[in-house]
């Protein structure tokens, strides 16, 4: 059950406008996230030219970032429940702020390296605190719609690292759109001091939620909370089902689908950009939809399969059928982009299998899942598309023929399928907290 929440108008008005704001820095915060997760791939040909890289170097430089993601996950999780959200999105701003200028500035390959590592460590706290925040400050009977409505604006910050990324690349160096976002989020790191604060209890308002309202861990036992966690089996298969599809969904929008339209398909890189905003646009608005629509029929894991096989069916489509860019190609990536999106799922199911005191370490167990299969499938696809490579180079840019790209698509549909397994595997909550059940 629900605790009460201020009932005087003045007061609940008050509070409203207190856990608006406080989910607005942190929705700003990660807007920007995004943006560094999926801007590689418009800046593609520009990393390639200025640090004369292959496409596995290009993949790695581009997967460093998840590398570290998905390496702070269980650590972000563990601030999160302990430390609290204000904590780390101050913390993480200010890293990932000073990150995204070293990007910038980099005048050699380690350097941009060092600058991506940065902005991984940065940005990989501020999800998982995001999400613990929606848990403290809204009621549970709204989390999933929560946890679309976090997914849809922040994936502004893809949308932004698409279309709009390429057409302010006419005007601005792709270094000074870095430099421009590093001084943003240091920006937010400051007005996050000024803002944000772990729980409504902070501020004199009784808890939202009555159970998981206390912090745990406070008393030096964290680890045995992050051992009660990971032993859960029954949080693992959210987990697969991002490593196998969101993993793949993350390597192509972020990276390689905007090279692939240009090498195969020979379209300018603002075209293929527009293919990518579609494919961000669907899968932002359906993370919103998913999560509405899974409070809304009170269940979790039948959306998922839905979605786990709309995608394993878009991946065979774009594999096996003629297509064309333009309308045909944008309603396939459409596709993708919603097939994609049923992933905020595993987020709402997480948060009902485990104490929700840990709520924070149950999501960032999963989330693991699409940043260790990104890590790996980047530079895999990159390392594939190397084997057979023709030694074709354009302005400095390595360009691939279509077989070079499909050996990396079959990679992305073996992951697929365990997605697939992982989606069959996750019990079903009925939309409610079942870590009492047997």
């Amino acid at each position: 059950m629900s605790a009460p929440i201020p009932t005087r108008p003045a007061a609940a008005s008050t509070f409203a406008l207190v856990k608006w704001s406080i989910f607005a820095v942190l929705i700003l915060s990660y807007i920007l996230v995004y943006f560094h997760r999926m801007a590689p791939g418009v800046v593609a040909e520009y990393l390639m030219a200025a640090f004369r890289t292959t496409g596995s170097s290009l993949g790695t430089l581009s997967a460093l970032y998840f590398i570290v993601y998905a390496c702070m996950q269980i650590p972000s999780g563990i601030i999160a429940d302990t430390l609290g959200t204000r904590a780390s999105v101050i913390g993480g701003n200010l890293v990932a702020g000073v990150g995204s200028l070293c990007f910038g500035l980099a005048d050699t390959f380690a350097m941009a390296c060092l600058g991506r590592v940065l902005v991984g460590l940065g940005v990989s706290v501020i999800f998982v605190s995001i999400m613990k925040s929606n848990s403290l400050w809204f009621t549970e009977r709204v989390f999933g719609l929560m946890s679309g409505l976090t997914l849809l604006i922040g994936n502004l910050g893809s949308v932004l690292a698409a279309g709009p990324l390429a057409g302010l690349l006419a005007y601005f160096t792709w270094r000074a759109v870095f430099i421009g976002i590093g001084l943003l989020s240091l920006a937010l790191g400051l007005v996050a001091v000024l803002v944000v604060r772990n729980r409504p209890e902070d501020l004199g308002y009784p808890p939202v939620n009555a159970i998981g309202a206390a912090p745990a861990g406070r008393e030096g036992r964290w680890w045995r909370s992050l051992f009660s966690v990971v032993a859960t089996r029954r949080i693992w298969p959210g987990f697969w089902v991002q490593f196998g599809m969101i993993g793949g969904l993350y390597s192509f929008m972020g990276l390689w689908g905007v090279p692939y339209l240009r090498d195969v398909f020979a379209v300018q890189r603002a075209v293929a950009a527009q293919h990518m905003t579609v494919m961000l646009l669907a899968f932002a608005f359906g993370a919103l939809f998913f999560g509405w629509f899974s409070d809304r029929i009170g269940r979790r894991k039948a959306p998922l399969l839905f979605c786990v096989a709309l995608y394993v069916a878009v991946w065979l489509a774009l594999v096996y059928l003629p297509w064309q860019p333009g309308l045909a190609g944008m309603l396939l990536f459409a596709a993708m982009g919603v097939a994609g999106s049923g992933f905020v799922l595993t987020f709402a199911a997480a948060k009902e299998l485990i104490d929700p005191r840990l709520s924070g370490m149950a999501v960032s167990v999963v989330n693991t899942g699409c940043f260790i299969g990104t890590a790996l499938m980047q530079p895999l696809f990159g390392y594939l598309a190397d084997l057979a490579w023709d030694g074709r180079i354009v302005n400095d840019i390595r360009v691939y023929a279509v077989a070079d790209y499909q050996r990396g698509f079959f990679l992305m549909l073996a992951f697929a399928a365990i997605a697939v397994l992982g989606a069959l595997c996750l019990r079903e909550t009925n939309c409610r907290n079942i870590s009492a059940d047997r």
